[in-house]
């Protein structure tokens, strides 16, 4: 049996890919929600001007996962304590906004915002409204998947828009969802600084042309081209697609590198000689093939080859 949950997040870019890893979603579309509180008084301009925003709208299978468990995962993709719109995109068609498609989804949204109010993980009042849902209109083709369509891009609008350091602040340990979508070794490397068995991991002896990506948020780590032979039986890179994407972590008898903007574990950073190499987990990457980084929206890494 399958159902239906809409919510209006700021721009839909954002609100795709957090829901998109979850079990049991069928799919999400991008699109516009008709917000049916539009006053009789106001204006046919005002009206056509105001009562859409950008939403997602998720089709999930209640048996894999709960109404509830999608609301936890909503309200940290946003800053509900703003009715003005959502980070840098202002205006009442970038406004938060949980559209219930039946009276067990307005309960719970009603109880999840109240908990959430009571928590007091945010100083000022949560004013993201509840309403009834009404019609959605899918968007163009080419806003749909943007975020893996153009992962680059995305990327940069993410945290030029200020939503990824926001989430980042309010919303540090929060990341219990990740155990239903990751296997145990993926979660014990990326969130609990792991480290996989040696050479009986996916990539420590790749031969394939491509690259890797962060395997949570896609953004690009390494290339194959960079690449070395491993006699440790992890993959060793010597040095990464762009610095900026790695965080390097002191630890106590080593470095550890991170993710930028995901803040996953990856491995750690090795000195032979007065050279770096990056020695990385494969439970941390995807592989991403030459021949699938247009389709998987990495079209402009094509110039690495």
């Amino acid at each position: 049996m399958k159902e239906y949950a809409t919510f209006a997040g700021g721009c839909f870019w954002c609100m795709v890919a957090p829901f998109d890893q979850l079990p049991g979603i069928s799919s999400i579309r991008s699109g516009y929600a008709r917000d049916e509180q539009i006053t009789s008084e106001a204006s046919a301009l005002v009206k056509k001007e105001n009562e859409y925003v950008e939403a997602v709208q998720i089709v999930w299978d209640p048996s894999h996962i709960t109404f509830e468990e999608l609301l936890n995962l909503y309200w940290q993709q946003i800053d509900p304590t703003d009715s003005g719109g959502q980070f840098s995109d202002r205006g009442p068609s970038y406004r938060a906004i949980i559209f219930y498609h039946n009276e067990k989804q307005k309960e719970a949204a009603f109880d999840s915002k109240k908990k959430l109010a009571q928590s007091g993980r945010f100083k000022r009042p949560i004013v993201t409204p509840i309403l009834p849902f009404s019609s959605f209109y899918k968007a163009e083709e080419q806003q749909q998947d943007y975020y893996r369509k153009n992962a680059f891009h995305y990327k940069l609008y993410k945290e030029g828009s200020g939503r990824t350091d926001f989430l980042t602040q309010h919303w540090p340990k929060d990341r219990s969802y990740l155990k239903k979508v990751l296997t145990p070794m993926q979660y014990f490397v990326t969130q609990e600084n792991g480290t996989e068995p040696p050479f009986t991991n996916l990539y420590w002896n790749n031969k394939k042309q491509g690259i890797y990506v962060d395997l949570l948020t896609g953004e690009a780590l390494f290339k194959t081209s960079d690449q070395l032979p491993s006699h440790t039986g992890w993959p060793i890179f010597k040095r990464p697609i762009l610095y900026g994407n790695i965080k390097r972590v002191p630890a106590q008898h080593s470095t550890a590198l991170k993710s930028k903007e995901g803040d996953n574990y990856l491995g750690l950073l090795l000195t032979e000689e007065n050279s770096e190499y990056y020695q990385v987990n494969s439970a941390a990457l995807r592989f991403i093939p030459k021949e699938k980084l247009k389709e998987e929206g990495y079209e402009d890494f094509l110039i690495l080859f």
